[in-house]
């Protein structure tokens, strides 16, 4: 498993990261089974473990836990927080109040007492981003979270992230984590040149697309049912991704690459990539993309999937996993 450094951090990570989502009951609920997988991944190379505390409310971060006694030293943990733990509208967000009960939470469930790399899971439109880095600086300083990024940030609240950290005086994202796929490329156009512009490491996740490029059948997808509008064939942008997935088949095919291979090698060859974050939910799914782990594409390749899905381009906007809140909310367009 080669590594790259983590943006401007120094720190050594694996080109896959394992996550966790699926650990735990939005995926795979026998532990011991889970403990497994974080175990191959640890002895296959990869040294950077990615959750969040809203997976399986908690569930995935005590696995996590679990499976990294004895071994936390080895390993670059990272977690986020934003999305709502509870029916109290308080826990939730990007605010001091609740930014640090969030982390000691993270650290009880992880079992550890320093989180490697802590990110704000999605924009908070109702937080000033100069409370958030306020509270996550303090954090760094008191030793319970080592670096801080984002996750699924537009790029103009990137720069706004960036610049508040300079003026104000504290510690700014060393990443951001935006979902990036051979069917969703819509973070080429501004994201991930800002990463870029601002030394950040980038850590991208859905290399498959949510089950569109696994190589399975799409009607039998376990997430179709959580997430009927990204696979109903009958939406227009579903269709167009259908087709365009027809074409990239055949460009594996004729590369005599699996279609996941070829998807997160895509995502790997993008120079501002530091890890593909690969989420599995059994052993095997696992071992099937570690197999893929040193595949490279040549110009050749890499041209053609540009034919198919023109760099820049999100087939279905909803791959994009963010809108602008005055784009979600009527109310905020009309007077």
């Amino acid at each position: 498993m080669q590594r790259r450094i983590l943006g401007g951090t120094g720190i050594s990570v694996s080109e896959y990261a394992l996550g966790a989502m699926m650990l735990g009951a939005w995926g795979n609920t026998d532990h011991d089974d889970c403990v497994r997988i974080v175990h191959r991944a640890l002895d296959a190379g990869i040294n950077l473990v990615d959750t969040a505390d809203v997976y399986a409310a908690g569930e995935s971060e005590e696995i996590v836990g679990k499976a990294l006694k004895g071994r936390r030293e080895d390993v670059v943990l990272a977690t986020k927080a934003v999305s709502s733990m509870g029916p109290d509208a308080n826990h939730s967000g990007s605010s001091r109040r609740w930014i640090v009960r969030a982390v000691e939470d993270s650290l009880r469930r992880l079992g550890t007492d320093y989180i490697d790399l802590y990110q704000m899971h999605r924009p908070d439109p109702t937080t000033d981003i100069d409370e958030t880095l306020s509270a996550l600086s303090d954090l760094v300083r008191a030793g319970k979270v080592r670096a801080i990024g984002s996750s699924t940030f537009p790029a103009e609240q990137i720069v706004e992230a960036q610049w508040t950290a300079e003026r104000r005086g504290h510690l700014r994202f060393r990443t951001e984590q935006p979902p990036y796929s051979m069917l969703a490329r819509g973070v080429e156009n501004a994201v991930l040149p800002t990463a870029q512009r601002y030394g950040m490491g980038v850590l991208t996740w859905g290399p498959l697309s949510a089950g569109w490029l696994s190589g399975r059948d799409l009607s039998a997808s376990s997430r179709a049912g959580m997430e009927t509008q990204k696979f109903d064939l009958s939406i227009p942008e579903n269709a167009r991704k259908a087709e365009a997935v027809r074409a990239l088949s055949k460009v594996a095919e004729e590369a005599a690459l699996p279609l996941p291979h070829l998807a997160t090698a895509f995502v790997r060859s993008h120079p501002a990539v530091t890890s593909v974050i690969i989420g599995p939910r059994t052993l095997d799914q696992l071992n099937s993309m570690l197999d893929g782990s040193e595949v490279t594409l040549g110009a050749d390749i890499l041209d053609r999937i540009d034919a198919i899905v023109p760099p820049g381009t999100d087939l279905n906007r909803a791959d994009a996993y963010y809108l602008p809140p005055a784009i979600k909310d009527a109310s905020l367009r009309r007077r």
